[in-house]
């Protein structure tokens, strides 16, 4: 096994987050299904930007948000995704590295510009995502870095990067590398509307051992198994070796074959966005597995992560999350 230099290494789209407030009406007005992710081209994209209300550019994605989690908490990640050499590009890789997060994916000097995700939250604190993939869905086996990969105590694959298909290719390419050099590789689910894309080639993934550790929250765990909650429970206990379930406001689960450790959510005054909520917990929980901690441990970093991110606009983290963590008792 060779040295290893990061804790986690994402792949994932490289995505500008649109975010603004709006009424359910405007979701029905917009023929938006609540709570979901729906790709939409450019026109389209633009279409809903010109509609939407005053909104806030923040840098997004969800594995390199994931990655941002594990910077904050004191743990060395790095992030692989495609954005166009246009203005929306520069913010993004300037937003991730300022993050401390290792970014090198070159970007492109011609083709659709650079992803963006127009986000709209309702006053329940669920989003909406509009997702123009654009630049990022030309991600590539050539932008693998077999160096940092092979470095990485854990490999994280975004489930949104298996609808390219030059983008499955390279999140093949790295899975290969990882379990080459003896490092783990997990894999989000990411949507239950993408789970109902791929369901088949989810499921061989995690059977074939392909992803050696699942990140999925209720939604999706049904939709994978299209079925209810405790026998899809039951069921991806056989099928993975293991896996993590978040459950909102019930907390969360890690199951390893016949070994099950709960946690209970982190109490949260008022939830205002949950953007990115799915993806702060990945990152409390990557740090600690990547580190050796307990699944205890691991689980509880993904709570109080995923609590900092649910209370404000946005899916970066607006504070140190070690220095929140240690203020709780959590060892990072």
């Amino acid at each position: 096994m060779t040295a290893q230099q990061l804790d986690v290494i994402g792949f994932g789209n490289a995505i500008v987050d649109v975010i603004s407030r709006a009424e359910e009406a405007f979701l029905d007005r917009h023929d938006m299904r609540k709570g979901g992710m729906t790709l939409i081209d450019e026109a389209r994209a633009e279409a809903v930007y010109a509609a939407m209300g005053p909104g806030v550019e923040i840098s997004g994605g969800s594995a390199a948000n994931t990655m941002v989690g594990v910077a904050a908490l004191g743990g060395r990640s790095g992030f692989a995704g495609k954005v166009r050499d246009d203005e929306l590009g520069g913010i993004f890789a300037h937003d991730i590295r300022a993050a401390g997060v290792a970014y090198a994916t070159p970007p492109a000097a011609s083709g659709p510009a650079t992803a963006r995700c127009l986000i709209l939250v309702t006053p329940d604190g669920e989003r909406t995502m509009n997702t123009f993939l654009g630049a990022a869905q030309d991600l590539s086996p050539a932008d693998v870095d077999e160096a940092m990969v092979t470095s990485a105590a854990v490999t994280y694959l975004e489930g949104y990067l298996w609808d390219p298909p030059a983008a499955k290719e390279a999140f093949l390419k790295a899975a290969g590398i990882a379990h080459k050099a003896g490092r783990t590789v997990a894999l989000t689910l990411s949507d239950a509307f993408c789970v109902g894309r791929y369901r088949a080639e989810f499921l061989d993934l995690i059977r074939n051992g392909t992803v050696d550790l699942v990140f999925a929250n209720e939604a999706e765990l049904s939709s994978l198994y299209e079925t209810g909650f405790d026998e899809a429970l039951a069921r991806l206990r056989t099928d993975a070796r293991r896996a993590v379930v978040t459950r909102s406001e019930k907390g969360a689960l890690c199951v390893a074959g016949e070994e099950i450790v709960t946690v209970s959510a982190f109490p949260v005054v008022r939830v205002v966005d949950t953007t990115g909520a799915g993806d702060l917990f990945a990152a409390g929980f990557l740090h600690g597995f990547a580190r050796g901690f307990t699944a205890e441990e691991s689980l509880k970093l993904g709570a109080l992560a995923a609590s900092e991110i649910i209370g404000h606009i946005g899916a970066r983290p607006e504070r140190k999350l070690k220095e929140f963590a240690l203020e709780h008792g959590l060892r990072v």
